[in-house]
């Protein structure tokens, strides 16, 4: 059963599934490297807990927790 990003605990890796929704920020997301197959790794959270960081593409990238929630990925 696919979970969203932002359930992925911190040291785990997943593979992404697909990013919901068709507007700016979904556009964004996957201009950002967040596509289908891709294998992205949860780094933690800010201190209060928003954003999340993660690696995706050997690159570092932090995203709110609402963001997060768009992307589907299978662990």
């Amino acid at each position: 059963m696919p979970q969203t990003l932002d359930q992925l605990p911190e040291g785990q890796s997943a593979t992404i599934l697909d990013v919901e929704g068709d507007d700016a920020v979904a556009v964004r997301l996957l201009e950002m490297g967040l596509t289908d197959g891709e294998l992205i790794r949860s780094l933690g959270a800010a201190p209060l807990g928003d954003p999340l960081e993660f690696e995706v593409r050997g690159y570092r990238l932090s995203l709110r927790i609402v963001e997060a929630r768009r992307v589907l990925i299978r662990s």
